[in-house]
């Protein structure tokens, strides 16, 4: 049984920074890719970044570009989100999630993701 458990969440002033983790365990890790999307109140959840196993490929929501950063040690079984430059915009509830299948690249789309935590709640405060 897959189980992720974030950390790191909080509130921070706006500009601050904040590094939120994903513990995972239950399969081979660094054969999945990982995901964290968010979901603000009355919001869809949305993706915010992905990795694939191996860390080689990351991509990202245009909104977080140059500001987040994705990263994880498969010898820690964890993946990282660093979160620069924090606005108001990006307070929201923050999941990771570890992709179905094996060898994706962290794909954007929720349903490609069959684990998820139980969030973490990050607030930017303006």
């Amino acid at each position: 049984q897959v189980q992720l458990v974030e950390s790191g969440g909080g509130l921070v002033q706006a500009g601050g920074s904040l590094r939120l983790s994903c513990a995972t365990s239950g399969r081979g890790v660094s054969n999945y890719a990982m995901g964290w999307f968010r979901q603000a109140p009355g919001k869809e959840r949305a993706f915010v970044a992905g990795i694939s196993g191996g860390g080689g490929n990351t991509n990202y929501a245009d909104s977080v570009k140059g500001r987040f950063t994705i990263s994880r040690d498969n010898a820690k079984n964890t993946v990282y989100l660093q979160m620069n430059s924090l606005k108001p915009e990006d307070t929201a509830v923050y999941y990771c999630a570890e992709e179905t299948a094996r060898y994706g690249l962290g794909s954007p789309n929720q349903y490609d993701y069959d684990y998820w935590g139980q969030g973490t709640q990050v607030t930017v405060s303006s």
